[in-house]
């Protein structure tokens, strides 16, 4: 049983102190290019400070996992320099009782960058998102409705703002009954969407014999401007809190969910994959030298070995997008894979 006497309090605040260095220096370097890029296309020094910590945020994500295995990696190499890892072990102490305190504390990097930060840096990019900034898919806008009556499946090229209404050019609509018979299609240069329902002026309308006719054309629907801005939201523009409830929503409409499956388990499990980037620094800083530590050696390996980790990552999470893979199984298949290789090395390691 884990108990927070004094030596785990000694280790957890070296984590924390190797891990701080290092979200200094990168949040540093970061910060600084940025700004540099952001100061020409702001009117004040103020604003290109803040868009630069804006966009700050949106990197934390990318440079988490680094940070948290360096700052194992310098904590243990510490340690070594110190001889304080050669007394803590000779206390009886085994590499995997020295580590916990590490995986601790990189859970807890993980849970208040899931709970507090991925929150706090939408709640900054919400004001900013409008339906310039909005994906397609296959370069239109699709969107897909099923009620009692049947569904309404409607096809266009763009999508426009114009106060409360979404305005679609170049519009294709759908009808089908609840067999799936196509039982009316309606053609429009534009189509309005409100919170009252579909509109055209003018369109062209078939019905179920194929006879076309020209005038104006209404629907009620579920869909509303809100709905639809929703839909074409990227998943890390979602806060953790609010993707549950998103998903069901999207879901209601017909709307493919799968990436935001993918982010909202990539955030839940996120503790789980600090704690395999710390098992993973842990068994890097595994050495039988207790002088002429190599720091810049492992430092070297390290790096290159988060870049394969980050690949990997990133593999299994298109994988999970595309559907190949479960969603969640996506997710926490890359960081057991690392804690089962890292543990075994820990645990056969004989460092007394």
């Amino acid at each position: 049983m884990f108990k927070l006497n004094i030596l785990n309090r000694f280790l957890m605040r070296r984590f924390f102190s190797g891990f701080g260095l290092v979200m200094l220096v990168v949040c540093g370097i970061i910060m600084a290019v940025t700004f540099v890029e952001r100061l020409p296309s702001n009117p004040t020094i103020l604003d290109a400070l803040s868009e630069t910590w804006i966009r700050l945020l949106e990197y934390v994500p990318l440079f988490l996992p680094l940070s948290v295995f360096m700052g194992t990696l310098l904590a243990s190499y510490n340690l070594t320099k110190s001889s304080e890892k050669i007394i803590i072990s000779s206390a009886g102490l085994s590499p995997y009782q020295m580590a916990r305190p590490f995986l601790i504390g990189a859970a807890l990097v993980g849970i208040i960058a899931t709970t507090l930060i991925n929150p706090y840096s939408v709640g900054l990019n919400e004001k900013n998102i409008t339906p310039d900034h909005l994906s397609l898919i296959d370069n239109s806008i699709w969107l897909r409705e099923a009620s009692e009556k049947g569904y309404i499946t409607m096809n266009a090229k763009s999508m426009h703002k114009s106060g409360n209404i979404l305005l679609f050019e170049k519009a294709t609509v759908y009808v089908q009954d609840k067999t799936f018979k196509l039982t009316q299609r309606i053609e429009a240069e534009t189509i309005t969407l409100s919170d009252t329902g579909l509109e055209a002026k003018n369109a062209a309308t078939w019905d179920d014999n194929g006879i076309a006719t020209k005038q104006d054309w209404r629907a009620r629907t579920l869909l509303n401007p809100q709905t639809v801005l929703d839909r074409y939201l990227q998943p890390d523009q979602i806060s953790f809190w609010n993707l549950p409830g998103f998903i069901k929503k999207m879901q209601a409409i017909g709307a493919p969910v799968k990436s935001h499956l993918v982010q909202f388990w990539t955030l839940l499990f996120l503790p789980l994959t600090m704690i395999a980037m710390a098992t993973l620094g842990v068994a890097f800083s595994q050495t039988k030298q207790r002088r002429n530590y190599s720091f810049s050696l492992k430092f070297g390996t390290g790096i290159i070995t988060c870049f394969a980790v980050y690949f990997l990552t990133n593999m299994f999470s298109a994988l999970g997008s595309t559907g190949v893979l479960p969603p969640l199984l996506a997710i926490i298949a890359p960081p057991l894979i690392i804690i089962a290789g890292a543990g075994v090395f820990i645990a056969s390691f004989d460092t007394i």
